[in-house]
């Protein structure tokens, strides 16, 4: 956990979904209160598939309950967005900002797409955006995606960066809903694993860049 009176990164490593949507809403409510700081929680899932606000059940391809045979959960939840997977080797970013003084929900979604752009491209990927969409794509293969959410001007929810990530549980869904294009990773485009501390090392470096915050080293 790195600290500073402006901002916290909170790094838990492996957490279930249900217990990252309780600690999401412990600093939401305390930052809405006057008594927390802004948040970073940067972590991994077991495997799971969201159901955002925007869901369409025909882009789930397969049943709760054969998905549960194979060790997926399936979680509605509060975020933006339809469906997406979550899993080992996939980096989830929960920022918990308050973004009262740019309350701004489109400048807020396009600056988490210039983060994701600028830590791919310190691995040496170049990705760009979609016109008309929400992510980061390297050609016409997503590798980040993002659903926020944001209550009295204060974020919860995120991002998600394919790094290591199994890529053949997007198998069992239309990611985000989009079936023209298809999903990649870091390890697929580089042909190695890639250490998830560096990657977060990037994330929080970018981070202070485009949302102009300083997090103590």
């Amino acid at each position: 956990m790195i600290k500073s009176s402006e901002m916290e990164i909170v790094t838990p490593g492996q957490l279930d979904y249900a217990t990252a949507i309780v600690l999401q809403e412990s600093y939401s409510k305390a930052i809405i209160a006057g008594t927390g700081p802004e948040v970073l929680i940067l972590l991994e899932h077991p495997h799971v598939i969201t159901l955002g606000r925007g869901f369409h059940k025909e882009n789930l391809l397969m049943s709760a309950e054969l998905l549960a045979e194979k060790g997926i959960a399936v979680e509605e939840t509060g975020r933006g967005g339809d469906v997406t997977y979550h899993g080992p080797g996939q980096v989830v970013g929960y920022p918990i900002l308050n973004i009262s003084q740019k309350p701004d929900r489109h400048l807020y979604l396009r600056n988490w797409e210039e983060l994701m752009i600028r830590t791919v491209a310190d691995f040496g990927i170049q990705a760009d955006r979609k016109s008309g969409m929400t992510g980061i794509w390297v050609n016409d293969e997503k590798i980040g995606a993002i659903g926020g959410r944001v209550v009295r001007w204060v974020t919860s929810h995120g991002f998600a960066l394919n790094v290591n990530t199994d890529l053949k549980y997007f198998d069992y869904i239309v990611p985000c809903g989009i079936k023209q294009y298809g999903v990649t990773s870091l390890q697929k485009l580089l042909g190695h694993e890639v250490p998830i501390q560096e990657v977060h090392a990037s994330l929080i470096k970018n981070f202070e860049i485009t949302f102009n915050r300083r997090v103590e080293k």
